[in-house]
């Protein structure tokens, strides 16, 4: 094979591994970024009690009775044992903190290609006691028809229920809040819980707005991945949940074995069609001198 081919190989082979490697530490740094509670000592006055503490692992209660948006008395563990749920705490008449975080929460299933009530179940519920399953209706009309996808209504329950099952679900969810008397309002922080189909408590995502890949994956992972794709696979293989951030940060170290593994196959074959080709060109040649 003459020199300049030779030359050509060497340069492939460096362009893909720094493309690799480039790649990588970009999608890296790109998954670290998060929102957490602040401490409680450093909270303003007045929000020392507000906050979400992370009970990974831990099972949310299956005997907690709620009603559901039609005024059915159910219980929590009524949902578990079939899909991964996500698990979201709101008060229905919330002005407006709520309002987005829900927003935010069917934006994002909106894009994901999995369906509510087929590889997933959602769980909205109300932590104001005083809120009713009309109010709930009303809430789940209005989302179902923003999400728009059949089905939907037997996958996305709001419920609603009394002060003794509230308070024994939020506790189970580190999920801290405090309500104002002259308001009538509550002081809370923002986020959506993915559970097993057990009802453990799977994942944390903060904020009022929530990244398709990382809540994609995480329910592929809370399905024990009974839900997904082999590129979903393969991602949870180079990605790992972070709790401090609530989001998926690289394995680097995963990640260079594959990118390795890939460019290992990648120059084999441009070696093997260089070789034929070199052949084939060889062959040729030999055929005109004869």
């Amino acid at each position: 094979m003459s020199t300049r081919k030779h030359t050509i190989m060497r340069t492939a082979a460096i362009s893909a591994v720094g493309t690799a490697l480039m790649a990588a530490t970009a999608f890296g740094q790109g998954m670290t970024q998060g929102i957490m509670s602040p401490p409680a000592n450093l909270r303003p006055p007045g929000l020392k009690n507000v906050g979400i503490e992370q009970h990974l692992n831990d099972p949310i209660p299956p005997d907690l009775v709620f009603r559901d948006e039609t005024g059915k008395a159910v219980r929590l563990g009524d949902y578990f044992g079939r899909r991964p749920l996500i698990l979201n705490l709101v008060y229905y008449q919330c002005p407006m903190l709520c309002g987005e975080v829900l927003s935010g929460l069917e934006s994002v299933l909106r894009v994901l290609k999995f369906d509510v009530g087929n590889e997933f179940d959602v769980l909205t519920v109300s932590f104001d006691p005083k809120e009713t399953p009309e109010m709930a209706s009303a809430k789940k009309a209005e989302f179902l028809k923003r999400y728009g996808r059949a089905g939907a209504a037997e996958g996305w329950h709001f419920l609603t229920g009394p002060q003794a099952s509230v308070d024994a679900l939020t506790k189970a969810a580190g999920f801290d809040y405090e309500n104002d008397p002259k308001t009538g309002q509550f002081a809370h922080a923002t986020a959506i819980m993915i559970l097993t189909p057990q009802g453990r408590i799977a994942q944390y995502y903060y904020g009022v707005e929530f990244a398709p890949k990382d809540l994609r994956l995480g329910l592929v992972q809370a399905s024990q991945n009974k839900i997904g794709s082999i590129v979903d696979e393969v991602l949870l293989y180079c990605y790992h949940y972070n709790p401090d951030t609530g989001k998926y940060g690289a394995i680097i170290g995963r990640v260079l074995k594959l990118a390795a593994g890939a460019t290992i196959l990648v120059l084999g074959g441009f070696l093997i069609v260089m070789f034929r080709l070199g052949s084939a060109s060889e062959r040729q040649r030999q055929q005109r001198a004869m």
